[in-house]
């Protein structure tokens, strides 16, 4: 299946500004510029496939609701904090809806087989010629 590109509609995350962590000065104690991002995955309109395997995911940023939290603080703006966590969810969607690359079985060429036999019996013959001497 060929996807070209699934974006998540601003309307079905919420999102809720709290306060950045870290240095920041007095600017810190009063602005709340950073963001959190919540995405239900159960209740997007996302294709059934890619739901499922972002419910399968070992991430830390999914509750067990099946709810994505991202938080994202980098900027000052609270703005470009929203823009960075929706495109951070948007890159994560677009990684999961990527077709797995099927496997190929390769055999080894003649020459590699060969190659590999040669070394074998090298090294036999250093092995076998570690034993005790005879009379």
């Amino acid at each position: 299946m060929l996807i070209k590109s699934i974006k998540v509609l601003e309307s079905e995350v919420e999102f809720s500004a709290i306060r950045a962590q870290g240095a920041g000065g007095q600017n810190v104690n009063k602005v709340s510029s950073a963001v959190h991002l919540r995405f239900d995955i159960r209740a997007s309109s996302l294709p059934d496939f890619v739901q499922q395997k972002l419910l399968a995911l070992q991430d830390q940023r999914l509750t067990k609701e099946g709810v994505i939290v991202i938080k994202a603080q980098t900027s000052r703006s609270q703005e470009q904090n929203r823009i960075d966590a929706l495109c951070r969810l948007n890159e994560l969607v677009a990684e999961v809806a990527k077709p797995e690359k099927i496997r190929r079985a390769t055999r080894p060429t003649l020459g590699a087989k060969r190659r590999r036999l040669q070394g074998k019996s090298i090294r036999a013959e250093v092995k076998s010629l570690r034993g005790k001497v005879q009379d």
